[in-house]
């Protein structure tokens, strides 16, 4: 199910704005820590430093609940708050329901379509348009790679 209608319109704004900034030192780095193709996903909340053995800086900034990487179903990476937008609490994350290419929440249930757009499939998400909070991914000039707002 995709979440679509001419009336409704989606809010990916129900997360309060933080800092997000995630830098990869090179191609091996991304190899290490980053996704190589579809339906992979890494978590990244650098108060307890997951995934183990990144290299965070000081600068380093993971978001209001951390940060979920995801190939999405061509394989191009997408990046979302961890945080459940129903909830909208640090402690409340979603996680990856790999059997179902989704991500959920266990405390109110609802489903998002994390490796298409992050929009809400089901559950009070999907009743009241919640969607879950995009960062960018992109390509520095010397080939490194970024997440940030």
């Amino acid at each position: 199910m995709i979440w679509s209608t001419s009336c409704d319109s989606v809010d990916d704004d129900r997360i309060p704005p933080a800092p997000v900034r995630i830098d990869f030192a090179g191609q091996g780095e991304w190899d290490v820590y980053g996704v190589g193709g579809a339906l992979q996903w890494r978590e990244f909340i650098k108060p307890q430093l997951i995934p183990s053995g990144f290299p965070y800086s000081d600068a380093s900034q993971t978001g209001f609940a951390g940060v979920v990487l995801v190939g999405d179903f061509v394989g191009d990476p997408q990046a979302y708050d961890l945080s459940c937008p129903v909830e909208v609490k640090r402690d409340v994350r979603i996680s990856i329901d790999p059997d179902q290419a989704v991500a959920r929440c266990a405390v109110c249930g609802s489903t998002y379509d994390v490796f298409r757009q992050g929009a809400p499939l089901s559950g009070k998400a999907a009743e009241k348009g919640y969607a879950m909070r995009k960062y960018r991914v992109g390509i520095k000039t010397d080939g490194s790679r970024w997440i940030g707002n």
